[in-house]
């Protein structure tokens, strides 16, 4: 019996999923362990979330139809914290964005804090911050708990576009990540990935065939250059910027 492309696709993508599941349950209870470990000296959580990038990059490690390029790791510097803030083109982009191997926090729907073992590891091990789309108590709590981790040292990265590109091209950016910057004197880091759609497009869990994806990061945005600016057109601008670098 002879298969198609897309079939064999379809079968490998549910075997890596099921690979995924159970793996994680292993690295969760490791993730328990070493939080709990270096608690009383790791307020930020550095260890922890440095751990979960670990954790996520076993699957792009693992993935041999994945090539990741991360160019410009270098600028970053783990004695900073910053505003990531990154377009959003797949479901494959936090795993891609964590090759970084840099801590920081994700803001993220609350929905997926219920999922086993990976949503447990976000709240009782990462500190990432829930949000409830549409809810404007939720945003409130999500920018105040925000506020509070920036002035702390801790880094946040935000997705702006606020939910995945259909096609790539990138949407409007929302100004609350750039309200917090601007609040807290923090510089902003802006990301630009590209590729991850053509790897999994939005709406499936079907991998497609060999994929080269790029993640860049640019030149840090000092709080000086951004200080006098609305957050609106501090948005405005950073889109702009990462346009230019997303293929």
């Amino acid at each position: 019996m002879s298969y198609s492309k897309t079939q064999l696709n379809k079968v490998f993508s549910a075997v890596f999923i099921v690979f995924i599941g159970i793996s994680s349950a292993f690295f969760f209870c490791v993730a328990c362990v070493l939080r709990i470990c270096t608690a009383p000296f790791d307020p930020r959580r550095i260890v922890s979330n440095v751990f979960s990038a670990f954790w996520a990059s076993v699957y792009t490690w693992a993935m041999p139809y994945w090539f990741v390029k991360i160019v410009g790791r270098e600028k970053l510097d783990i004695r900073k914290n910053y505003v990531f803030v990154s377009n959003h083109q797949s479901q494959l982009d936090i795993l891609v964005l964590y090759r970084l191997l840099f801590p920081y926090r994700w803001v993220s729907k609350s929905s997926v804090f219920r999922l086993p073992f990976i949503g447990w590891n976000m709240a009782f091990n990462n500190g990432d911050i829930k949000l409830k789309r549409g809810d404007k108590e939720s945003i409130k709590a999500m920018m105040a708990e925000c506020e509070d981790l920036l002035r702390r040292n801790i880094s946040i990265f935000f997705f702006p576009e606020g939910t995945r590109s259909k096609d790539g091209h990138i949407g409007r950016f929302k100004p609350g990540a750039f309200i917090l910057a601007k609040n807290t004197g923090v510089d902003i880091q802006p990301i630009a990935i590209s590729n991850t759609n053509k790897a999994l497009p939005k709406h499936s869990l079907t991998f497609q065939g060999h994929t080269e994806m790029t993640v860049k990061v640019l030149d840090t945005i000092p709080f000086s250059q951004f200080s006098d600016m609305a957050p609106d057109n501090i948005a405005a601008m950073v889109r702009s910027l990462i346009s230019e670098y997303v293929c």
